[in-house]
């Protein structure tokens, strides 16, 4: 069978190939001999690679026009198409070859028209290509300038601290200020907005979530298991007929349904309950579990009584709600209140709210360890607080006007201390906590007057005699000689306000997932990210020089050379805060690198 293509025969016999030229071959010529007497016929030239990197001048093209690049076949054989070998010529000869071809020869000379034109498009050119290398040099110029500011801020800051203190900062105080840099460096505005909802829309989920929670406990099991439910009934206590001897009292055996009383004396409605105020709260400890327990608590002006529950939450979506302090009336246990019940005035951010362990045997075991279990209100209803005490008036006692002269006294000290620890608080903050635990050899975290004194004299800190004995006067109310030294630290060097401490404990509370209250540093290293910081980003330092820098300085709060407590992670970020006047600028420093 034959088949014909275009003019082309085609038979099973024989196939004639394709060929690029016009006129056959002539007769007795082979492919072979045909193409040693053309050797160097133009070809397709190879695929340059490397011509299609970008390169920065423009001018210099290093690649062939497509129109002027011809394509040649092999001519014909018995087997199939091929290819003609490329003529090893120099790349230029061949270039210079192909532009010789192309560009015809007696062209007539350009008419003024197209010379004007020309002019005006190289001048256009030229001009914008100034305009170009202008701008890219100013844009260069102020990247340089924007970038190296933080870093001169940051030594102007070193040399603005050896004159304020006695003696050059150390390495370490150096290196703890570096972490200020990120205060330079704002954080996204739609980035921590879209967290900041997120946030908010959590918090708010888990507050509606307790206090379902909370009237479920008041409003239905209290009832049930209210002691008032195993007196006996009215009806048996009325009746004449002497109840059956057979038959046991009704606290002695299980209640029926029907036995159970809808109301007792004690139930509360709904609209008692809806007089409270909701607050957040956190156990002052060194313990980093025991810190970072969310606590959600209520206080009913109905009866002055108030509890606490512990919202927890496993994964993303399994959570549970327990109480932690039972509902009742409480009071001060500690402080010139002491002995005080708790009124709606004792509740604001900031406040702290004391309960003896004793009485809450359902405590964890390492609450119990301690005598006192201290509640920090770390966030308030503001609306209910206000709108109650607008209903309620609560008459101010000589005990106010006393409490506002002892903060006056420590304020005075703290002012004076933390002018002394502007640069090298970090230093300072983490020494004294370890140095304070060394001398708490029973462990309870108790000492005397003369460990504190000791305790200041060895880190210079200068403390007149007089403010020393009336912060002492203060701190030791109960007067048996001994003060705890985390309460000691607090009230006379002070603390970051609730807004920091809350996204110092986010922080930990991303390391410590496992929430056993210590961090490991493999795991600080892993999640301390230094890309941002404003020195790696103008190339002064590299990101794992920062983060070396970061972890050298937290390793030497440390106790134990591999992990970091969370009472050590607090001490850290407390002398960085001294420094840090704005509370954004500190929630930089733990936003960025931290990633909350």
């Amino acid at each position: 069978m034959e088949l014909e293509v275009k003019g082309i025969a085609a038979s099973p016999s024989q196939t004639q190939p394709f060929s690029g030229r016009k006129k056959p071959l002539r007769q007795g010529w082979t492919s072979r001999s045909w193409a040693i007497q053309n050797p160097c016929l133009p070809v397709v030239p190879r695929l340059d690679l490397a011509s299609l990197i970008d390169s920065a001048d423009e001018d210099d093209f290093s690649y062939v026009p497509l129109s002027t690049a011809h394509i040649y076949f092999n001519p014909p054989n018995s087997s199939a198409f091929g290819w003609v070998t490329p003529c090893r010529i120099p790349y230029t000869q061949r270039l210079g070859e192909l532009e010789q071809d192309v560009i015809p020869e007696n062209l007539p000379a350009p008419t003024d028209k197209y010379k004007l034109k020309y002019q005006q498009y190289e001048t256009e050119m030229k001009e914008a290509y100034k305009q170009y290398s202008q701008r890219k040099a100013e844009k260069a110029k102020s990247n340089v300038t924007h970038q190296q500011s933080p870093r001169k801020r940051i030594n102007d800051e070193c040399v603005q601290g050896e004159e304020v203190i006695m003696g050059d900062l150390t390495t370490l105080d150096r290196k703890a200020l570096l972490q200020q840099g990120y205060a330079d460096n704002r954080y996204s505005a739609q980035r921590s907005t879209r967290k900041s909802d997120a946030e908010i829309v959590a918090a708010e989920k888990k507050k509606q979530t307790v206090a379902e929670q909370v009237m479920i406990d008041h409003l239905s099991r209290a009832v049930i298991s209210d002691p008032e439910q195993n007196v006996t009934i009215e009806k048996e206590e009325s009746a004449s007929v002497l109840p059956d001897a057979r038959r046991a009292p009704l606290r002695f055996r299980r209640r029926a349904l029907h036995e159970t009383k809808i109301r007792t004396h004690s139930t509360l409605t709904e609209n008692m309950l809806s007089h409270k105020v909701q607050f957040d709260g956190r156990i002052i400890s060194r313990n980093g579990h025991d810190a970072c327990r969310e606590l959600i608590g209520f206080f009913f002006t109905h009866d002055q009584s108030l509890t606490v529950y512990e919202y927890r939450q496993f994964g993303k979506n399994r959570t549970n709600v327990l109480p932690f302090i039972q509902k009742n009336v409480y009071s001060h246990q500690r402080g010139r209140r002491k002995g005080k019940q708790y009124q709606l005035g004792d509740f604001y951010i900031g406040g702290n709210l004391t309960f003896l362990s004793s009485d809450h045997p359902r405590l964890p075991e390492s609450i119990r360890e301690n005598t006192l279990l201290i509640l920090r209100i770390t966030n308030i209803d503001q609306i209910a607080l206000d709108s109650l005490k607008a209903d309620s008036v609560e008459r101010e006692d000589d005990i106010t006007s006393q409490e506002a002269s002892d903060k006056l006294v420590l304020k005075a000290v703290q002012d004076m201390l933390k002018e002394q620890l502007r640069n090298r608080g970090v230093r300072i903050l983490t020494g004294l906590g370890k140095y304070l635990q060394q001398l708490d050899k029973e462990g309870n975290g108790l000492l005397d007057k003369a460990d504190f004194k000791q305790a200041l004299k060895v880190f210079h800190l200068e403390v007149s005699e007089n403010d020393f004995e009336s912060s002492w006067l203060i701190l030791n109310g109960n007067g048996n000689g001994k003060v705890d030294y985390g309460e000691f630290k607090r009230a006379v060097i002070g603390e970051m306000n609730e807004y920091r401490k809350s996204f110092v404990r986010k922080a930990f509370m991303k390391l410590d997932f496992n929430k056993t209250g210590s961090v490991s540093i493999i795991d600080i290293r892993k999640c301390y990210c230094a890309k941002e910081h404003p020195q790696v980003i103008s190339g002064h330092s590299t990101e794992e020089e920062i983060k070396s820098s970061f972890l050298e300085t937290l390793k030497d709060a440390c106790s134990k050379s591999d992990e970091v407590s969370y009472g050590e992670f607090e001490d850290f970020y407390e002398g960085l805060s001294i420094g840090i006047a704005d509370d954004e600028d500190f929630v930089n420093v733990l936003r960025i690198p931290w990633g909350i």
